[in-house]
């Protein structure tokens, strides 16, 4: 017997998708309270600005096509709006039609208010209600923030056209497509005492910056250290770990490759094809 499918619900906060979908969209979002009309021009001209219409829909359909290529057989996404079409309670009703009895609902914004993610867990609950068991994902902020990090280096090699801040962006980037990461940072560390400029940001300030908006875990990745030493068991175990600890968030970093196989067979690879490449062997 297959295993019972489980329905995924992708919110989001909806919007007009044409000029003439603004003034019911706005009475929508006041809860059937009339908009001033001249509030709606305003906003109207906001979205002609922008195209005519709000996008919100489509790239939340394209969200939502890269989680179902993600995710295995077992699980049908779908795309539920609170303010406009499709309609969460909608959306609700197809999924139920579709004999779904389990859903995960997570709302497209990642930190909880009961103002915002409150809202799309009450018309959830409302339209599963005897009907489907929901389980909502209230909060995803603590998502772990990934930071590649390198050592930092004067400024002053900008100004020779130095590759090596492009080098780490293209290895970082390489790495995140790899394991399919979407959200990521490359920041410096253990720059050096001197008084003049050093490449940045630096990643305790990056860590500093992305908590305060509202990222309590974080993952580092010293992409730029190929085994352990100061710049990894001190500036991170020790320093970074210290500052995770003043800002109330979690922090790991990923294991050093040291003599891991991959690694030293990789090594040797380079160092092979160099030598070909000359002709030495």
């Amino acid at each position: 017997m297959a295993a019972e499918r489980i329905a995924v619900l992708l919110m989001a906060y909806g919007g007009p998708e044409n000029l003439d979908e603004v003034e019911p969209y706005l009475r929508d979002v006041r809860g059937g309270r009339p908009t001033a009309p001249e509030f709606v021009e305003e906003i109207r001209q906001r979205y002609a600005r922008i195209g005519g219409r709000s996008p919100i829909r489509e790239l939340t359909e394209a969200q939502a096509a890269g989680v179902r290529r993600a995710l295995d057989e077992r699980f049908a996404v779908y795309v539920g709006m609170r303010h406009w079409h499709p309609y969460i309670r909608d959306v609700v009703e197809d999924i139920v039609a579709h004999g779904h009895r389990r859903l995960v609902g997570l709302v497209l914004a990642p930190h909880y208010s009961a103002m915002s993610v409150g809202a799309y867990e009450k018309q959830l609950v409302e339209a599963a209600a005897g009907r489907l068991e929901p389980a909502l994902v209230r909060s995803w902020g603590d998502h772990p923030k990934v930071l590649f990090t390198a050592h930092s280096l004067p400024e002053r090699i900008l100004a020779t056209g130095d590759p090596y801040p492009d080098d780490l962006r293209a290895s970082a980037a390489a790495v995140a497509k790899r394991v399919g990461l979407a959200s990521w940072r490359l920041a410096f560390q253990s720059a050096g005492a001197t008084p003049e400029p050093w490449l940045g940001p630096e990643a305790g300030a990056v860590m500093t910056e992305l908590a305060g908006q509202g990222h309590r875990a974080f993952l580092i990745v010293p992409i730029g250290f190929v085994c352990d030493h100061v710049e990894v068991l001190f500036d991170v175990d020790v320093v970074y770990r210290e500052l995770a600890g003043r800002l109330g968030v979690r922090l790991e970093r990923t294991t050093s490759l040291n003599d891991d196989p991959l690694l030293v067979g990789a090594l040797a690879e380079i160092a092979r094809n160099t030598a070909t490449g000359r002709g030495w062997t």
